[in-house]
């Protein structure tokens, strides 16, 4: 189900433009529009859910949905063999700017740890 207040959803909608790189029935995979790296992509499941702490035992197969999409779009874009990072930010002290659990992929430098 869709929150109608949360950005990401309204952009999994096509209320909200992105530039989508990846997209099947259960997740959509789209470029950052503050890139932290030369690639900066968001992994979203296309089911609201703001936490970790929100996956219920019904959700448990969707970081697994979208880990398999973020393995796709890593080969589809080209980046896969150079390496890339993968990182969830759970809770506003954490840096979790939208209430909507997602993974953000970046890769095109090295990436130092830890992070910043």
């Amino acid at each position: 189900m869709l929150d109608d207040t949360c950005i990401f959803c309204k952009i999994i909608k096509g209320a909200i433009p992105s530039a989508k790189v990846y997209e099947d029935d259960s997740v959509l995979i789209f470029k950052d529009i503050s890139p932290k790296a030369p690639v900066h992509l968001l992994a979203v499941p296309k089911d609201h859910c703001p936490t970790p702490q929100d996956i219920t035992p019904e959700r448990t197969g969707t970081m697994g949905k979208v880990l398999a999409a973020i393995g796709k779009a890593a080969v589809k874009e080209g980046f896969a063999s150079r390496g890339y990072r993968m990182l969830i930010n759970s809770g506003k002290q954490a840096g979790q700017e939208v209430p909507h659990l997602h993974v953000h992929v970046l890769s095109g430098r090295p990436l130092g740890w830890p992070p910043g």
